[in-house]
């Protein structure tokens, strides 16, 4: 049919950014960053972990198009933080409850198959 190869919609081009990054030059401490080839799953994700920030006034994303495989995700910070400050770290505290969330997991599953 006319829908494109299901893989494409995973893995990035050669020669493209994973993240790319665009300052917002009407409003100070706000940017825009370009995410290829994830969707609401992760743009949920990273949009509540960036609201978890004090220094983070706003935070959301969007899907410019279903068939254009990337989500665009909009910070605006304080001026204690930017907004690549507030993304850095809602990436790194997420991989850290990721890292958590699967040990706890690893653990569990040892714990139950010994018992049978």
């Amino acid at each position: 049919m006319n829908a494109p190869d299901r893989y494409e919609r995973f893995v990035v081009p050669e020669g493209t950014k994973k993240v790319s990054y665009e300052r917002d030059t009407k409003i100070i401490n706000a940017a825009s960053f370009t995410i290829e080839r994830e969707d609401h799953t992760v743009g949920n994700i990273l949009r509540m972990q960036l609201h978890r920030d004090p220094n983070v006034l706003f935070a959301g994303y969007k899907l410019p198009h279903p068939l254009q495989y990337k989500i665009i995700v909009r910070i605006h910070t304080t001026s204690q933080s930017s907004p690549m400050q507030a993304y850095n770290q809602a990436i790194n505290d997420l991989d850290k409850e990721l890292d958590h969330l699967k040990n706890g997991f690893e653990t569990e599953m040892a714990k139950h198959s010994r018992e049978f």
